[in-house]
């Protein structure tokens, strides 16, 4: 029995560079939607944060503001990586025996795990970010003001 690290470990020792090359642009594209996700979460928030009255549903917001600045610079720092990353597997691609092949394998394995985590901080704060917005809108009694 196999487990997914080791079958990671085996391709990624392998090769095959055009597959790595391929899975690399998906995560790219991936953190170019969730960019525009978290463009969204900035519009949702500016959208109820002036309707707030109550200095604890405020400091709620600027929590999760900041959080999301967080996750925004950490989106922009994977995307520079992926394109540093993609860059270094298309020379792999065109010539497979160039002596930093170990060093893009590392640097891959790196990135999944960088992106997984993002993700899952993404998704979090996704989530906080609808639970607080929900809280706000009926704790200030915003239904009446934005017509829920």
């Amino acid at each position: 029995m196999t487990t997914k690290s080791n079958d990671t470990n085996d391709f990624l020792k392998n090769g095959p560079w055009d597959e790595l090359y391929a899975l690399s642009t998906h995560w790219k594209s991936d953190l170019k939607f969730y960019k525009d996700d978290l463009r969204f979460l900035h519009h949702l928030i500016d959208k109820y944060i002036i309707w707030i009255t109550k200095k604890e549903n405020l400091d709620l917001v600027k929590e999760v503001q900041h959080s999301l600045f967080d996750i925004k610079r950490s989106c922009g720092d994977l995307l520079e990586k992926f394109d540093r990353h993609i860059v270094r597997l298309g020379r792999l691609v065109e010539n497979p025996n160039q002596s930093d092949a170990a060093v893009v394998k590392m640097e891959h394995e790196h990135l999944e795990t960088e992106i997984a985590r993002f993700v899952q901080l993404f998704r979090s704060n996704r989530k906080k970010v609808f639970n607080i917005t929900e809280y706000i809108v009926d704790s200030e009694e915003l239904t009446n003001v934005i017509g829920r």
